[in-house]
């Protein structure tokens, strides 16, 4: 059997404030409210990360919304 290892990249909070737009606090605003994706915890205690294809998709889904909205 042939594994394919699927690559990952993992995207840290500064990161994601930039892709986005969001601040610190509006982004762990939106987790709670379950409309951002959740980071993945990476060991460590405080450490996480943000699946970079999840934070893509949601800026996707932001423009098509907004598309539409107008």
């Amino acid at each position: 059997m042939t594994e394919h290892i699927q690559q990952v990249t993992l995207l840290r909070r500064h990161q994601v404030q930039a892709r986005t737009g969001l601040s610190r606090s509006t982004i762990y605003a939106r987790i709670a409210a379950g409309t951002f994706p959740r980071p993945i915890d990476l060991g460590g205690g405080r450490s996480v990360g943000w699946i970079e294809a999840e934070i893509d998709a949601w800026v996707q889904s932001r423009i098509e919304f907004s598309r539409k909205a107008t």
